[in-house]
Formats: structure tokens, sequence, C-alpha cells
């Protein structure tokens, strides 16, 4: 942002003579700079807690505290504000005496605007530098290695005549510069769309910024998004920069963008209507230039009737609306994405050669995934771990049966009662195999109880079975 990005400083000037101060105030303002002005060194420190100061210029010689004691107890609140230290007593001991405190530059009076206004600009160079760093260190925490990864909708696996015209839409979507609200099932892939529409706009070289609302609580989640200053509440001890500040000139994705409380949502309309907010505990204006593109799998027009979620938000939110359809409306999709996720857990889990039995195939093909594209993944990794041989068999994929009792397996050509009873008992000889022998670590491998796994090695004579 304009803010993080420029040269120009929040600049405190400590100086008990009203017309000096006022004078120096007066060239740091027509320079460019913000200046804030106290009067002691009480004052300055006052004002050092409340607002985003870059710098503090303060007097030698002052009534309640001199420079180098203000220098200390900055240093001590805020070690990262530096500080030029102004003095009539110019000697060169005082000079070393507050370098050693940290002070970053030290000049005498009398002195000239131009003399000011090279010694500013020069700290606002160093300043500016460390801004730039502290941006992509915080980028990199969120992202990892994300800011590299480049989307032509790889990630999004599909042909069925749905998840073409999801392509369309994001291509028509991404050229845009307004707010998506994709609706879907949990496990539909909607961060991957949204990831699909960054990487493919002319923000895709900028941030890409991710935050689950539905995970945070409400003190908590203001402060991810908005950020916070420092003592703005108990364990405090530093200042942050929100998600917004982090998405600048990129994108924000709210993930369960329904699930965000009422009273934080007053303040996410005003950063999507005004594009400004304030930190937590902080006075100052941010502005930002970000664009927001929000999911859930809520209803949000019955969150809207129940009075749960904010009518003028849905309406900000709610301009390029996108639906991804759950997997049992795409069965189609299902072998394209078998082969994906083979591929890639392969290299995962070093399988690189498994592949899938027809058999098995029609048994993923059959089932409702009521956890969508996401579950169709955890399926497979953990029938790829389990196997021992080159191929999954349906036996291999028999937990799904323990574990989705109440999911309807429809259009099989199975005779169920059989299939059943030979896919559990196969994969009871498995367990037993792998565990060799051991009960208890046989039914971790299975996912049941001991006792459930005592039953129903008894249920098919294989209590004696190694």
């Amino acid at each position: 942002m304009d803010e993080i990005n420029s040269n120009k400083l929040h600049i405190l000037v400590v100086e008990d003579n009203e017309t000096m101060r006022e004078g120096m105030v007066q060239v740091l303002k027509k320079i460019g700079h913000k200046a804030t002005e106290a009067s002691g060194g009480a004052e300055g420190l006052s004002l050092l807690d409340k607002k985003p100061i870059d710098l503090v210029i303060t007097d030698y010689k002052m009534a309640d505290m001199d420079g180098l004691q203000l220098l200390k107890k900055i240093k001590e609140r805020k070690a990262e504000v530096e500080v030029i230290v102004i003095t009539a007593y110019g000697t060169i001991e005082l000079a070393v005496e507050a370098m050693k405190e940290g002070a970053w530059d030290f000049i005498a009076k009398p002195f000239s605007k131009e003399a000011l206004k090279v010694k500013v600009d020069r700290m606002a160079e160093v300043i500016s530098e460390r801004r730039r760093t502290r941006r992509l260190t915080d980028e990199n925490r969120y992202l990892r290695d994300e800011i590299d990864i480049r989307f032509n909708f790889g990630e999004i696996v599909g042909v069925s005549a749905t998840m073409r015209n999801i392509y369309r839409t994001i291509e028509k979507v991404a050229a845009s510069d307004t707010s998506v609200l994709i609706y879907g099932e949990s496990g539909t892939g909607k961060e991957l769309v949204a990831r699909a529409i960054h990487f493919n706009s002319t923000r895709k070289q900028e941030p890409f910024i991710r935050v689950n609302c539905g995970a945070l609580a409400e003190g908590v989640l203001e402060s991810e998004l908005f950020g916070h200053e420092r003592g703005a509440f108990t364990h405090a001890l530093r200042q942050k920069r929100g998600r917004f500040e982090l998405a600048d000139r990129g994108t924000l994705f709210l993930d369960e963008i329904g699930d965000i409380p009422l009273g934080t949502q007053i303040k996410l309309l005003r950063v999507l209507q005004e594009k400004e907010f304030e930190r937590v505990g902080g006075e100052d204006t941010i502005q930002v230039n970000v664009r927001v593109i929000a999911a859930t799998h809520r209803d949000l027009i019955e969150e809207v009737r129940q009075r749960r979620f904010r009518e003028d938000l849905y309406y900000r939110l709610h301009i390029l609306p996108i639906t991804l359809p759950p997997l049992r409306e795409r069965k189609e999709d299902i072998p394209l994405l078998v082969n994906h996720f083979l591929k890639k857990l392969g290299t995962e889990i070093q399988k690189p050669n498994l592949s899938l039995s027809e058999e098995s195939m029609h048994v993923l093909a059959a089932y409702d995934w009521p956890g969508n594209v996401r579950e169709l993944e955890n399926v497979l990794e953990r029938a790829m771990v389990l196997s021992e041989e080159n191929t999954i068999q349906a036996e291999d994929l028999a937990f799904m049966v323990y574990e989705n009792k109440g999911t309807k397996i429809a259009n099989t050509s199975f005779d169920l009662e059989t299939t059943l009873a030979s896919v559990e008992k196969r994969l009871l000889e498995q367990a037993m195999k792998a565990a060799r022998g051991v009960k208890a670590r046989a039914a971790r491998l299975l996912g049941i109880k001991e006792g459930a796994l005592y039953y129903k090695l008894e249920k098919y004579g294989l209590q004696e079975k190694r």
C-alpha cells in the first residue's frame, strides 16, 4: 500500500520550545511527512503508544526528561522506532553516548531547514527498505511458496459440462476487479477457484492471502483481518499488520464468510466500501487496494432472513457469484480426479506406480461423496498407504463402508450383502497379516475399536489366523 511502499514517514517531534517545535513540524509536513508534536518526554511516550510512529526527533535538554532518557524508554517500548537527537550542547561525547543508546543520528542547533530535510530523507530511505523487507517476511509467513504458483486451472480437475461452465466463468471474473462470492459444499474446491481467479488476473504478481473466518473467535478474527497496535489488548506485545494490509494490491480470500460475527461484518463492509480501516487499538486510518473473494457453504439469503448476516454486506459481496457443484452431480469427473490424485499422492507417499482396479473405480463412482473432492482425495490416500499391491482393489476401500454407513451407494451390480462380507473378511485378513497378529495394531489399521475386531474375527472364523 502507499503508506508502506512510499518514503513518507510518521514523525513524532518532541521539543519543549514551542517555536522550535512548530517550525520543525511545518518543515516536515511541507516535504510530505506526517508529523505529530509533543511538548515533553512524557507526552511523547504517551503518543508513541497510541500512534504508529516511524521516527522520533527529540530535543536533548527538556524539563521533564532529557533526550537520552527518552531515547532509552523509546527503545524499551518500540525498538524498531528510530530516533534523531537534537541539542544545542552538541559535543562528541554526547553524540557517542546517544549512538550507543541506539540513536540513529545526531544534529546540533542551530540547523537549517535543508540540514533537517537531508537527515530525514536519509532516514526515510532506510525505513522504506525495512518496510519492504518486513512486508515480504510477513507475506512469506502466510504464503510460503504459494506466491510462485501459477494456475491455468490445472489444479481444478473436470471435463463435465458443469465444470466447463466454471472455467469460462473464472476467465470472465478474473478479468474484472470486482468482489466474487463462491458458493459450494465443503470440499468442492472453493479455495482452488479463488486461487485460479487471482493467478489469472492482473493482480497475479501480488499476494494471495487467505483467512478462514469460521475458525477464529470474533476478537481474534478482527486482529487477523485488520491488525492491531502494541498494547491494544493483553499479550499484544508488538504491532501486527492484518491480512488486509498483507494483501494490499493483491487478493484476500475470506473463506467461510457466512460465519463472521455481526460486529465484524460492519467493519468488513466499511473496508469494502471505503477501502480503509484502523488497526485494533489504533487511531490512524489505513488505506488499501484489495480485491476480496469470499466463499461459503451457507445459504446467505437464509442467513440474511434470520438476521445473522447483514443484507448490505451480502449485496456488496454478491456481485459476481460462482456456484460449485458437489461431486455427486459430476460423477463423470471421478476417473479424472482419481488419476490426478494417484499421480499427486503417489509422489508424496513414494508409491508412484499404483493404479486402481476396475472394480474399485466402480465402487468410487457409485458412492455419493458427502465430503466431495476432498473426501475422495482422503479416501485414495488412505487406500494407497494401506495397499500392499501395485493395484488398489475393492477391499482396500472397505473402510468406506465402515465409516459411511448412512451414505447411499447405488447403481451397483454387486450382491451387496455377499460382496461386503467378502470384502470385510479379506480386509480383516490383510490387517491381521500387516499387524503380524497383534490385534490392537490391526484394529488401528482398520480404524475400528479392538472389541469390534474380536467380534469380526470370530464371525469369520479368523481368530487363530495370523
